[in-house]
């Protein structure tokens, strides 16, 4: 065993690094200087504008638009996920018919706008009156609200296919040909295997997708749906007040932020046994 006769004698520290401020620096402490300006400046405004009467008046309006918010967004997504499932099936699918007609749909709904696809339902599908009536869902089709979930639902599915696809097959292959050389039914080899994979790939692009919707939802006050934007709408239309629409901005900035967070506890949960 080897061993030093010989200490290396101490050295001194190496002298410190002074770091010069560079132009890029600079310009980042000047926008962030300026952004904490405006924020405060803003702030500010909110406190000094504060009329009790307008938030006695309106607030329980603005409430109510939260909820049917809420109630839109948990709808179309949840309705979405569901009828993503047997649409990425049928996109990975042999078949080439059924591949095909399912990725023009997901074609369709993502590269259009989510305006015009509600545009296209809620003054579209009335020129067929006569035929929802017939089969008794005219009803369904006559009020905003529902149309605008359907609309909402149909272009959610469309994103959430790709997710559920882009999830599978990020699977590798040898799990599968693992689970089938031991015998193990492929329906259990899915549900136990495949997914609880897929799952953890697709947490994040769900997340995203949850929180485009609920900005997106706006788009439904358009029609005549009082959520959210159309109360706040409702409400500017009477005072005049443009603090109204910030109080909007700050509601659906609070939704996001517990949306994100929440999202981000449970993936955190769901991926505790991959950290070290």
């Amino acid at each position: 065993m080897s061993h030093a006769e010989v200490l290396i004698a101490a050295q001194p520290a190496p002298p410190k690094t002074v770091t010069k401020l560079s132009k890029a620096r600079i310009a980042g402490y000047f926008f962030l200087t300026l952004w904490a300006v405006l924020g405060i400046s803003l702030l500010a405004m909110i406190i000094s504008g504060w009329d009790v009467d307008k938030l006695e008046t309106y607030g329980p309006r603005l409430l109510h638009g939260l909820w049917i918010t809420v109630k839109l967004v948990a709808t179309s997504f949840i309705l979405g996920a569901i009828l993503s499932i047997p649409l990425a099936f049928a996109r990975m699918s042999s078949n080439k018919i059924l591949s095909t007609l399912t990725y023009c749909y997901v074609y369709l709904f993502r590269g259009t706008p989510l305006l015009a696809q509600i545009f296209m339902v809620y003054y579209g599908f009335p020129s067929f009156r006569w035929f929802f009536e017939d089969i008794g869902l005219w009803w369904f089709f006559k009020d905003p609200f529902y149309c605008g979930v359907f609309a909402m639902t149909l272009n959610t599915a469309a994103y959430q296919t790709e997710i559920v696809r882009g999830a599978i097959q990020s699977v590798p292959k040898g799990q599968r040909e693992a689970a089938s050389a031991l015998g193990i039914h492929t329906w259990i080899a899915f549900r136990k295997i495949i997914i609880p994979q897929a799952l953890i790939v697709a947490l994040r692009p769900y997340g995203n997708e949850i929180i485009l919707l609920i900005k997106s939802s706006a788009t439904v006050s358009i029609i005549t749906v009082f959520d959210l934007m159309g109360e706040t709408r409702y409400a500017f239309s009477r005072t005049y007040d443009y603090q109204i629409y910030l109080w909007a901005a700050i509601f659906y900035l609070v939704i996001v932020e517990l949306m994100r967070n929440g999202w981000a506890r449970m993936e955190g949960g769901l991926t505790r046994h991959l950290k070290r």
